[in-house]
């Protein structure tokens, strides 16, 4: 089975892991779940979570030949544009993303939002696959956590986004727009049916009881210890644990700024007649403030 090299970038401030995946065969390598950081004091966002991974393509003489994201994000802004402009090379995100957009597009009073997913330049359906270098990567629709929620599988690694956490810390939430536990537990199978060997790559880690940051695991790990999916655990009971859960989180704290710039493929919105740059608030329509971890 194909291997690739993996590095892991992890941003503090908002639990993020940004990959690098290499093939070490001819330097060929995507970028998965950029993160850039945004300051909602002082209204400004940052390039420094991306800073290592530049300086990591630089450093292996690499050639980025996509940059991918697991899903919508709604707890981080994505770094995505700043590496298509660095790099010159498209953006991809499962096509179901396109269930979210007219919500948001709507939520936000956004009229230059294209609702069809064209500020994208791949919308990947489940099955379609595509090369890095003499690797293959696969992709798998995993909806549940949101509905464009995908799972790209590179030889013997599996980048699962939010569908799944490290064991001790579960599964993710399913109570924003388009999610659904029952599917999301029907996508975490799929997952889990994968090699036991498989290495599975999460998109965030909150190190629950203080035990150091990790973002890697196995499909067999997973299946012997997950929270909420070791096997055993039916479907009746997942969405159970999830209703009942999901029913006491409150929002991530970024999402109002996050979603905004990340339904723009990352960019920000158009500038208005003085120009300047907003995000709005839409007074009235969430509930919750304080931060939520899955």
């Amino acid at each position: 089975m194909q291997h690739p090299d993996v590095t892991g970038f992890f941003d503090e401030d908002t639990n993020t892991v940004t990959y690098l995946v290499a093939d070490p065969a001819t330097g060929k390598a995507v970028v998965i779940d950029p993160a850039v950081r945004i300051d909602m004091v002082h209204a400004t966002l940052s390039e420094g979570p991306l800073e290592p991974v530049v300086a990591a393509v630089a450093e292996r003489g690499l050639e980025v030949v996509h940059i991918l994201e697991t899903h919508l994000h709604a707890d981080h802004a994505t770094g995505a544009p700043a590496l298509k402009r660095r790099y010159g090379v498209p953006v991809g995100i499962g096509a179901g993303v396109r269930r979210n957009l007219p919500l948001f597009a709507g939520l936000y009073d956004a009229p230059d939002v294209p609702v069809d997913g064209s500020q994208f330049d791949r919308l990947f359906a489940d099955g379609d696959s595509f090369d890095i270098g003499e690797l293959t990567c696969r992709v798998m629709e995993t909806p549940g956590h949101t509905p464009g929620c995908v799972t790209y599988v590179i030889g013997d690694a599996a980048f699962v986004g939010d569908c799944l956490f490290m064991p001790d810390f579960g599964s993710a939430r399913c109570d924003f727009p388009g999610g659904d536990a029952r599917t999301l537990y029907r996508s975490v199978r799929r997952i889990l049916d994968l090699p036991p060997e498989t290495r599975l790559f999460t998109c965030h880690d909150y190190a629950p009881g203080g035990r150091e940051i990790a973002w890697e695991s196995t499909v067999a790990e997973q299946r012997r210890s997950n929270i909420h999916m070791a096997d055993g655990v039916d479907e009746a009971s997942f969405v159970e644990m999830r209703a009942t859960r999901d029913a006491g989180l409150s929002l991530p704290r970024l999402i109002l700024p996050a979603v905004q710039l990340n339904i723009r493929a990352g960019e920000l919105p158009p500038a208005h007649d003085n120009g300047r740059r907003y995000i709005c608030l839409p007074i009235g329509n969430f509930e919750g403030a304080e931060e939520s971890r899955g």
